[in-house]
């Protein structure tokens, strides 16, 4: 089951509302197929394979001429622009999407009311410099880039259900043309919530920038996973987990600060000896 960036519920994406979910080249070839089998079957066979064969033929003549195809609604997909919404702002197959789900053990009243202001997101979205809310529905966003760099656009929400739901889509001129949706399904026995975090952008230089942002480190589909952790964190602990400062091994000691085992021995596997307390030997002076 796939979710989109605009809000939409899956039951509702790709054809399933009657609108044509097949490209024109796909729909071109599927009618000449669907001719030609028809033909074929109604004038050499008159048999029971004969009629499954123009059956099979009459389909795909139908998703032809519709351009609708029942096996794409199923699988929520489709090759047609046609099934983009007026609110996309990254044609269909154009972009790069990513999905990514945590559970969260609070309300989902409670986390959706956090999300919703926006100056939140960069406290626990580290690739996030700042979030300034411009009105109920605008927002300006300013985010880290690969080299040190940073990217800025305007967002606008388009579409809400109140603790349920959030979707913003950026607008025109943005650095880096983008759309999100995040989604917040209480579980059931008061198991917390399923938060959904879905993502779809349009690099620079596309899917070799991609590429390359992967390379650099600046992979999103890591940022967002890391981020819905930090998010978990942050909502049931009140703080996010940072090891900034904190040694790694003895990675970061002076070299004051490291054991001093080797006086010891135990860094090489020698046993120390246990120290035995006796009494100070008594001292006899000589008699002159």
């Amino acid at each position: 089951m796939s979710y989109d960036t605009i809000g939409n519920r899956p039951e509702h994406v790709s054809g399933s509302d009657g609108q044509p979910n097949v490209a024109m080249p796909e729909r071109i070839a599927s009618g000449l197929a669907g001719v030609a089998l028809t033909t074929y079957a109604v004038a050499k066979r008159r048999d029971v394979g004969g009629a499954a064969m123009a059956l099979a033929g009459g389909y795909l003549l139908f998703r032809g001429v519709t351009g609708r195809c029942a096996g794409y609604t199923l699988l929520q997909t489709g090759t047609s622009d046609a099934t983009d919404s007026e609110n996309a702002v990254i044609p269909h197959n154009q972009g790069i999407k990513i999905e990514k789900v945590v559970t969260v053990n609070r309300p989902a009243s409670e986390l959706f009311a956090f999300w919703h202001d926006f100056e939140n997101l960069p406290r626990f979205m580290p690739h996030l410099e700042s979030v300034q809310v411009l009105d109920n529905k605008r927002s300006h966003w300013v985010a880290k880039a690969p080299l040190g760099k940073t990217v800025e656009w305007d967002a606008e929400i388009i579409n809400e259900v109140p603790g349920e739901m959030i979707a913003w889509k950026s607008v025109e001129g943005a650095d880096i043309p983008n759309a999100g949706s995040v989604w917040f399904k209480a579980l059931p026995a008061d198991r917390g919530t399923e938060v959904r975090v879905v993502l779809e952008y349009d690099p620079p230089a596309g899917r070799l920038g991609a590429a390359v942002a992967k390379l650099l480190g600046e992979e999103p589909g890591v940022q967002v996973r890391d981020a819905l952790r930090h998010f978990k964190n942050l909502m049931e602990a009140g703080e996010v987990p940072t090891i900034d400062g904190q040694p790694h091994g003895t990675k970061g000691r002076s070299p004051s600060d490291a054991p001093q085992k080797r006086a010891s021995g135990e860094d090489m596997g020698v046993a120390t000896p246990v120290p035995v307390h006796t009494a100070a030997p008594e001292v006899v002076q000589p008699v002159l």
